[in-house]
């Protein structure tokens, strides 16, 4: 990293510890235990990361000098901290009703989240039993799809797969997002019409991957009816603040739920944009995912900096992003069942933190998202593993891993365990020139030194370990919650509204400009388009021609 970027505060630490290995770091016992706390049913071991005990008291130093409890206070009570749109921003309030704490959130946003979570709780009891027909859903449902993008459809997928073990029998999900057709069509194949359920998500009902998603299944559906339309209507949720736009597509009002700008997409797995997660796993399970959530939404607003999980979190990543100049973070689940955690994390982080201008017009005076990715373990070891040991760049890792699996393939999970620890072990330690040469026992000297120069691992590579008692509704719902927290931190950290979204508007835009040239007689539309896309327009006509 440039020096000017640096944070001057933390230059004599970066200069102090670059000679320091996480060798040594780990042998100090005091130090692991500052980095090491326990939540519930969560351990964030923060003992790998390339900082010590001097270095982690300046970031704490920062923090406070900062204001951050304030800022902290100001979201919970609905101050408009998304200033450039002048919103709220309560997603904490969505999971209230599960908190040991009074919310300071305004009365009316609580009344109208009990009353919402009410509505939903009524409907999926009622499909438990396999009749919500009072609630306007056909009998018989046996599948659900959801139809949304971004926040509408990221945080109730991760939940949904990582939560499969908690599903109600007899009801199965699927995920529609993508504008591309495939998997619209391969649905349309494999589900029975007069047996789905469609919940379409969409704040503004002008979403237009969504509509046109939902018109597909609209029509489908339609057929089977022979066009019936209020038959049809009974197939169709919808969650939307436009009642009168879902209205107007075809779902009668009654059957719309809400969403409120005082929650952004990207934080709204807790309110009905979760609805077909709650049908999906029950009402019960559905509350203890919030309140797993509302345990870290406690400890958040009570815990001193030092203990304070969510408040770390953001304080190693800012070490990591703007002392240390690191541009990624791999995040590596080892769960299957946590597949979509990594796609869930780069909407939530990279949305919210990619931003290049605080809230009064100027430029940032730091660095601000990292690029977010990962995959999951031991998948990920055999694919991108080899430049994480062994390449140039330092990437810092995530691993989250569970303790008690939903299976009893115990063999199984002691191996998947075994290759979290040692990764983590084997990326901080590394492997010396000497104790390669070790190893080497065969050839001649100089083929021991080529073979050992090969076989030396640098170590003093940071990562993270969460890890998880078991993956249960609680457990996921603080999980996602310590996240949530950290982007807070980090946009306070940083200057930066981490609420609203504006660099998703702009090709969003240019999009409904060239959709008009793409069709038949679209050519006399090219020439109002830069060069570039000038020619790929005509290329695709074209092609069309003579395909």
């Amino acid at each position: 990293m440039s020096p000017e970027r640096r944070p001057s505060f933390l230059a004599e630490h970066v200069d102090r510890l670059a000679g320091t290995h996480l060798r040594e770091l780990l042998k100090d016992v005091a130090r692991g235990k500052r980095l090491r706390h326990r939540l519930g049913p969560v351990l964030l071991d923060l003992s790998r990361q390339k900082l010590d005990l001097k270095a982690l008291d300046a970031l704490g130093a920062h923090v406070e000098a900062s204001g951050w409890q304030a800022a902290r206070d100001a979201m919970f009570a609905g101050a408009p901290i998304n200033t450039s749109e002048n919103r709220a921003v309560l997603h904490t309030a969505l999971r209230a009703s599960g908190s040991q704490l009074p919310s300071p959130a305004p009365r009316d946003a609580l009344t109208e989240i009990e009353q919402t979570l009410q509505r939903m709780d009524a409907l999926v009891k009622a499909m438990e039993l396999g009749d919500a027909s009072a609630f306007g859903v056909a009998p018989g449902i046996t599948d659900v799809v959801n139809i949304g993008i971004g926040g509408s459809d990221l945080g109730p997928r991760l939940a949904v797969r990582a939560l499969a073990p908690y599903h109600v029998p007899g009801l199965r999900s699927h995920f529609l997002t993508n504008v591309d057709g495939q998997s619209a069509y391969e649905l349309m194949h494999q589900l029975d019409p007069k047996r789905t359920l469609v919940i379409v998500v969409s704040k503004t009902f002008t979403t237009q991957e969504t509509l046109l998603n939902g018109t597909v299944l609209r029509d489908w559906i339609s057929r089977a009816y022979n066009g019936d339309k209020a038959a049809v209507s009974r197939h169709f949720l919808a969650v939307s603040a436009n009642v009168a736009e879902a209205e107007k597509w075809g779902v009668p009002a009654a059957q719309v739920y809400p969403m409120w700008d005082f929650v952004g997409g990207r934080f709204s797995l807790w309110s009905a944009v979760g609805l077909s997660l709650a049908i999906a796993i029950g009402s019960y399970n559905f509350h203890e995912l919030l309140r797993g959530a509302a345990l870290v939404d406690d400890h958040f607003r009570s815990a001193a900096w030092s203990e304070n999980l969510p408040v770390l979190l953001s304080l190693v990543e800012y070490w990591n992003r703007n002392a240390q100049g690191r541009g990624s973070r791999a995040v590596v689940p080892y769960a299957d069942l946590l597949t979509d955690l990594t796609s869930y994390l780069q909407q939530l982080e990279m949305e919210s933190l990619g931003k290049q201008v605080t809230p009064q017009g100027q430029h940032v005076a730091q660095s601000t998202s990292a690029v977010v990715w990962g995959s999951v373990g031991t998948n990920a070891q055999h694919a991108y593993f080899q430049s994480l040991h062994q390449g140039t760049d330092v990437v810092p890792l995530e691993f989250i891993g569970v303790v008690k699996p939903a299976h009893d393939l115990n063999a199984n999970h002691e191996a998947l365990l075994s290759n979290l620890l040692a990764q983590a072990a084997a990326l901080a330690l590394g492997k010396t020139f000497d104790e390669a040469l070790a190893e080497a026992t065969s050839g001649t000297e100089e083929q021991r030194r080529v073979l050992a120069a090969q076989r030396t691992f640098p170590g003093d590579r940071p990562s993270t370990v969460t890890l998880l008692d078991a993956l249960t509704p609680e457990s996921l719902g603080a999980l996602i919650a310590l996240y949530e927290h950290k982007v807070f931190m980090l946009g306070h950290l940083w200057g930066i509204n981490a609420f609203d979204q504006w660099g998703v508007e702009l090709g969003k835009a240019i999009a409904r400009q060239i959709l008009p040239a793409l069709g038949e007689d679209g050519t006399k539309h090219a020439d109002s388009f830069d060069s570039a896309t000038q020619a790929l327009i005509e290329a695709i006509h074209e092609r069309r021609t003579a395909l």
